[in-house]
């Protein structure tokens, strides 16, 4: 059992969006809605579904090929704004579908130039209205270590708490031993915490643990406590809280063992 509360959505549950939602190609307005469905494909976030009505159909193209799923049967869309395309960049679903879904148009994200839930805009997927984060500061003392070498030591840590994840401790960088940490490119997103601005592998010895610790300098407002601050994650890292070593994670993101 892990230590933290899962997801409790299931596979294909359904609910009504209650913001506005609107989304760019090519620089131009492809939907705008206030109609729009969340439809969880799987645990952790749901997508948005967006009626066929709302959509600029002129940027539609039918790519007349009819396919199925569990959720129904889907005609595939593409599409077409002056000279840029997108291919199977869209489902639209029939009749046959789940209770609710037909007539409604599942987006690619990455097809789309950008989404915006009212007047924010929104990055790597929907934010779901079930997950919660806190970005919560302590005094307990977290140590993290990796192969019984110590990376980091604080005791004033700040403490994030999301939904569906273990909680992840951020430190400050003077409180971690940068004489382990190698920098690289790794980007990555967050819908609730914004985009990284710095990543490291670790080195022990002779070995390189790629992509273990990150920061952001400029998180989301909701998360600024963890501003500048380091983070590992604990799925590939040993972390002891005021001296007692928790149990390592298997998340989505690592989903087994580490060798570590």
């Amino acid at each position: 059992m892990n230590d933290y509360p899962p997801m409790i959505t299931e596979k294909n549950f359904i609910q009504p969006v209650p913001r506005r939602i609107r989304g760019y190609f090519a620089g131009e307005l492809l939907f705008d809605t206030t109609q729009a469905i969340y439809v969880w494909e799987w645990a952790p976030y749901p997508q948005y579904y967006i009626p066929i009505d709302d959509v600029n159909d002129d940027v539609l193209v039918d790519e007349e090929q009819e396919k199925h799923e569990s959720r129904g049967t889907y005609m595939r869309l593409g599409l077409k704004s002056g000279e840029r395309e997108q291919s199977s960049a869209a489902k639209l679903f029939s009749d046959d579908s789940l209770p609710g879904l037909a007539g409604m148009v599942r987006f690619e994200w990455d097809a789309l130039e950008s989404w915006f839930e009212e007047d924010e805009q929104i990055f790597v997927h929907p934010r779901s209205p079930y997950a919660r984060v806190d970005a919560i500061r302590s005094t307990r003392t977290v140590r993290v270590e990796l192969d019984g070498v110590v990376l980091a030591e604080s005791s004033s840590p700040v403490m994030v708490y999301e939904t569906g994840l273990p909680t992840r401790y951020y430190l400050n960088r003077t409180d971690v031993n940068f004489e382990h940490l190698v920098p690289n490119d790794t980007v990555t997103e967050c819908p609730y915490k914004g985009t990284t601005t710095d990543y490291w592998s670790v080195k022990v010895g002779d070995t390189v643990h790629d992509d273990l610790a990150w920061s952001y300098s400029f998180p989301t407002r909701q998360l600024l406590p963890i501003t500048g601050l380091v983070a590992f994650y604990n799925e590939k890292v040993d972390i002891f809280i005021d001296g007692v070593e928790l149990t390592q994670a298997k998340t989505h993101f690592f989903p087994s063992t580490p060798a570590s």
